[in-house]
C-alpha cells in the first residue's frame, strides 16, 4: 500500500476513472453520485467522503478488489492525513520464535476475513458489528503471544495499521476506560486541537467515530474485566479487535471466543526445539517430552525450561527433567532470569475473593485429575449452588478448566496452589479436610455401586446424599467419573488400615466391575481388597475378595496362571469358612483358568464342581454363571453344535426366572450370550443366525451401557459379516468400535484396526 499513502484522493479517483474510459457524467450516473461531488472530489475542492460513497464510486467504476482497495485506502488517509507517513504499528516486539497454535491463527485469519468484508458490504461480524474476538486462558497461556503473531500475519489486512493498548488488568489500579481511550486518539494520530474541543465528555464519541472511519486491527490486552472493555469496543467500521484476557469475559455481548488451554505435545516439542537447538533436543527426545510434560506443556512455563537450557550449555536435556521431577521444587526451577512462572499466578491468585482463593488452596487436595462440585462442596463445607458459583468464580479468573461439569487445576497451577495451601491453612486443617473428601468418596461409591448388587439396588430412605442416585444409569456415571478419585480415598484407607472400609467398597462394587471392565485398575482395587480381607482374619471374607482378585486377573490382564492360583487361595479359605457359595465360585474361576489353558476337560470337571456347590447353596447367581461357563467351554472346545443347544437353554432359563435375579445381571448375561451363540454359529458358517445374535448382543451392550461387551460383540459381527462377503457392512461394524474410544476392549479395538485395513487392501 505505498503507493496509496502518496497519492492524493483526488487524483486516484481521476486516474481510475479515465482509465475505465467514463466521464464525470456517466459515473455519477452509475455510482449516484452528484456531477458536481465527483469534480469537487478529484480537484481536492472537498472533504474525503465517508466509506459508503466511496464504496458506490468503487462501483460505479467497476473496480476489481485490488483497485477498490487502494481508492478506500486512499480515502483512509485523506481523512487523516497523519497515517500518509508509514501507516500506524504501535506493537511492542514479538517473539521470532513462534511455534504451534496453528489451528487458533487460522481461526484468526478467518476473523480478519469478515472484517475485511465490511469495506465492500457495510457490515462487519454479528449484526454489522465490528469483529471482535476474545482471546482467554489461564496465566502463561501465551494469549499476549498470539496476538502479536496474529498482528503481524495480519498486517496487510489493516492498511490504517495496528494498535495494541495494555490494559494491565492485573494491576492493583488498572486504567480506566477514559485514559485509555485518550492514549489510543493520541496515537491514531487524532490532534490536539480536535481532542480540546471534543472535550472528555466528547471523546467517547470521537474515539468510536475514528475507529469507525479506518481499517484498524485493535488489540486490548491484559483486560481486567468487562467493565474495562465495553466502552473501548468500536460500534461500527470495518476493524478487528482482539482482546486478551485472563477471565473468560462471559459478560461481553457478540464477540468471538477462543480459549487457550495447553500446547499439544508435538508443539510443545518443537518449541522447546526451537529454543534449545535441534542436536540437544534430538540428543534425547524422550526427557525433552519429559520436560513438556513437567511444564504441562504451558507457553510460559516450556519458554523457560528452554531458556534455562539455552543459557546452560553445559547441561544435558535429561539434567532438566531429572530437576523437574522433583513436585516440590518445579516452580522453583521454572525461573530464568526475571521470567518467574509463579509470579504470573500470583497475579491472579490476589484477584480471588476469600472463598475462591480457599477453594484453589483445597483443590490442590484432590488426587484425580477434576472434581465436581460436588467434591467441591465437600472440601469447602458449603451448600452445592455455594460451591458451584465459587468454582465458576475461578473459571472465570483463567484458573480452573472445566468441561462437562468436571472442573479441573492445570498441573503446575496444582502444585502452586499447594503451596499457598502449606503457606496458608493452619497446621492439621489441610489432612483434616483431605479425610473428610476420602470418607465422603468411599461412602458414596458403595451406594453407588450397590445399585448393581443382588439384594440391594436404590439407596435406602435414610440416605441423604448431595449426589442423585436415584437410577442406576446416575450411579454408573458418577463412578466412572469420580473413579481416580475414589480409588486415590481406597489407596488412602488401606495404607491407614482402615480394612473394614476397603474391604465394603470392593464388596459393593463387584458386580459393577462388569460395566466397566476395562478401566484398569480392578487388580489393584481386589488384590488390595484380599490383602485387607487377610488383615481382617475372616476367611470368609478373604474368600469373597480373593475369588473377586482371580476374576480381574482373568478377565481385565489374561493372566490365566496367575488367575489358577487366586482361586486356588480363594478355595481353601472357603473351605475354612465353609462358605458353599464362595468355594463354587472358586471353583467356576478355576474352570475358567483352564479353559483360558486350553484344558477342556479340567474346566469342565471344575465347572461341575461350581454348579453343584450352588444348586447346594440356593444360589441362583452362581448358577446362571456356570451354566454361561458350560456354554463357553463347548464353544472354545470345538463343540459348536452342543454349545448352540447349551446356549439357547440358559437363554430360557433366564427367561425362566424372571426377576428373581438382578437386572443388570440379566443385561450383562445375555448379552454375553448371545454374543457366544453368535460365535458358535460362526464357528459353523451360519452366517445369517451368527449375524442375528450378534446384532442383538450389540444392541443389549449398547442398552446396558457396557462399552467393553459391545466393542467384543462388534468385532465378532465384523468377523462373521467379513466371512459371508457382506464387506461394506462389515467395514462399518469394525469403525463402530474404534469409534467407543478408551472404554473398549483394547484388544479388540487393535482387531478392528487390523481388519479395517485388510478390508481397504481388498
Amino acid at each position: 500500500m505505498a503507493e496509496t499513502s502518496q497519492e492524493h484522493f483526488g487524483e486516484l479517483l481521476r486516474r481510475l476513472r479515465l482509465s475505465a474510459s467514463l466521464t464525470i457524467e456517466a459515473l455519477a450516473e452509475a455510482s449516484g453520485v452528484s456531477v458536481r461531488g465527483i469534480g469537487d472530489l478529484e480537484r481536492g475542492r472537498r472533504a474525503v467522503p465517508q466509506r459508503r460513497t466511496v464504496a458506490a464510486l468503487a462501483d460505479g467504476l467497476g473496480l476489481g478488489e485490488a483497485e477498490r482497495e487502494r481508492l478506500l485506502a486512499a480515502a483512509r488517509i485523506g481523512r487523516n492525513p497523519r497515517l500518509a507517513q508509514a501507516g500506524l504499528h504501535a506493537f511492542p516486539r514479538g517473539v521470532g520464535d513462534f511455534t504451534g497454535r496453528e489451528a487458533e491463527l487460522a481461526r484468526l485469519t478467518g476473523l480478519a476475513g469478515q472484517a475485511g468484508q465490511a469495506e465492500a458490504t457495510g457490515q462487519a461480524g454479528p449484526a454489522g458489528l465490528p469483529v471482535v474476538v476474545a482471546v482467554s486462558g489461564p496465566p502463561g497461556a501465551g494469549k499476549t503471544t498470539l496476538a502479536l503473531q496474529a498482528a503481524r500475519e495480519l498486517a496487510d489486512r489493516f492498511t490504517d495499521g495496528q494498535l495494541l493498548l495494555d490494559l494491565r488488568g492485573m494491576d492493583d489500579d488498572p486504567p480506566g476506560p477514559a485514559e485509555l481511550m485518550l492514549r489510543a486518539l493520541k496515537t491514531l494520530g487524532v490532534p490536539d486541537r480536535d481532542l480540546g474541543l471534543a472535550g472528555p465528555q466528547g471523546r467517547p464519541e470521537l474515539y468510536r467515530q475514528v475507529l469507525a472511519e479506518r481499517r484498524c486491527l485493535l488489540v486490548l490486552d491484559n483486560a481486567r474485566d468487562e467493565a474495562q472493555v465495553r466502552p473501548l469496543l468500536p460500534s461500527a467500521g470495518a476493524g478487528m479487535v482482539m482482546v486478551t484476557s485472563r477471565r473468560m469475559l462471559t459478560g461481553l455481548e457478540s464477540v468471538h471466543r477462543l480459549p487457550l488451554s495447553e500446547l499439544s505435545p508435538a508443539e510443545a516439542a518443537a518449541f522447546l526445539t526451537a529454543l534449545v537447538g535441534r542436536e540437544r533436543a534430538d540428543a534425547d527426545p524422550v526427557a525433552l517430552a519429559e520436560i513438556a510434560d513437567r511444564c504441562g506443556r504451558l507457553p510460559l512455563a516450556l519458554r523457560v525450561a528452554g531458556n534455562w537450557l539455552a543459557t546452560r550449555t553445559g547441561w544435558t536435556v535429561r539434567r532438566l527433567s531429572e530437576r523437574l521431577a522433583q513436585e516440590e521444587r518445579r516452580l522453583d526451577t521454572l525461573t530464568a532470569g526475571d521470567l518467574r512462572l509463579s509470579a504470573a499466578f500470583d497475579l491472579s491468585y490476589r484477584q480471588l475473593t476469600d472463598s475462591a482463593a480457599r477453594l484453589f488452596r483445597l483443590l490442590s487436595l484432590v488426587e484425580g485429575p477434576d472434581v465436581s462440585a460436588a467434591g467441591a462442596a465437600q472440601l469447602t463445607g458449603q451448600p452445592l449452588f455455594d460451591a458451584e458459583d465459587v468454582l465458576e468464580e475461578l473459571v472465570e479468573s483463567g484458573l480452573l478448566g472445566t468441561d462437562q461439569d468436571r472442573y479441573r487445576l492445570h498441573d503446575l497451577l496444582r502444585l502452586y496452589a499447594r503451596g499457598r495451601l502449606r503457606a496458608e491453612e493452619p497446621e492439621g486443617r489441610a489432612e483434616a479436610t483431605r479425610s473428610a473428601l476420602h470418607r465422603w468418596l468411599l461412602e458414596t461409591a458403595v451406594v453407588a455401586g450397590r445399585w448393581y448388587e443382588p439384594d440391594h439396588g436404590a439407596p435406602p430412605p435414610t440416605w441423604k446424599g448431595i449426589v442423585d442416585m436415584s437410577t442406576a444409569e446416575h450411579a454408573r456415571l458418577w463412578l466412572r467419573a469420580e473413579g481416580d478419585n475414589w480409588l486415590a480415598a481406597l489407596r488412602a484407607a488401606a495404607a491407614a488400615g482402615d480394612h473394614a472400609a476397603v474391604v465394603e467398597v470392593a464388596e459393593a462394587l463387584h458386580w459393577f466391575s462388569d460395566q466397566w471392565i476395562f478401566w484398569g485398575h480392578w487388580p489393584e482395587v481386589f488384590g488390595t481388597a484380599a490383602h485387607s480381607a487377610e488383615a481382617l482374619g475372616d476367611p470368609a471374607l478373604q474368600a469373597t475378595q480373593l475369588n473377586y482378585h482371580a476374576w480381574a486377573l482373568l478377565v481385565c490382564e489374561g493372566r490365566p496362571h496367575d488367575g489358577l492360583a487366586r482361586a486356588s487361595q480363594a478355595l481353601a479359605a472357603a473351605q475354612r469358612a465353609a462358605d458353599l457359595p464362595q468355594q463354587g465360585w472358586a471353583h467356576k474361576y478355576t474352570a475358567w483358568a483352564f479353559r483360558l489353558l486350553g484344558d477342556y476337560a479340567a474346566a469342565a470337571r471344575h465347572n461341575q464342581e461350581a454348579a453343584d456347590l450352588f444348586e447346594a447353596a440356593d444360589d441362583l447367581h452362581g448358577a446362571l454363571q456356570a451354566r454361561v461357563e458350560r456354554g463357553l467351554i463347548l464353544v472354545d472346545a470345538g463343540r459348536h453344535e452342543e454349545a448352540v443347544a447349551e446356549i439357547l437353554a440358559t437363554l430360557s432359563f433366564l427367561h425362566e426366572v424372571g426377576d428373581r435375579i438382578e437386572p443388570h445381571v440379566v443385561a450383562f448375561t445375555r448379552a454375553n450370550l448371545r454374543m457366544t451363540v453368535g460365535g458358535a454359529h460362526a464357528r459353523l458358517e451360519n452366517w445369517s443366525e451368527a449375524a442375528d445374535h450378534l446384532r442383538a448382543a450389540v444392541e443389549l451392550s449398547r442398552a446396558d451401557g457396557n462399552t467393553a461387551m459391545e466393542s467384543r460383540a462388534l468385532v465378532h459381527l465384523g468377523n462373521s459379516l467379513a466371512a459371508a462377503g457382506h464387506h461394506d457392512e462389515a467395514r462399518d461394524a469394525f469403525t463402530r468400535c474404534l469409534g467407543l474410544g478408551s472404554a473398549a476392549d483394547p484388544g479388540r479395538l487393535t482387531e478392528a484396526r487390523e481388519r479395517l485395513a485388510h478390508l481397504d487392501a481388498r
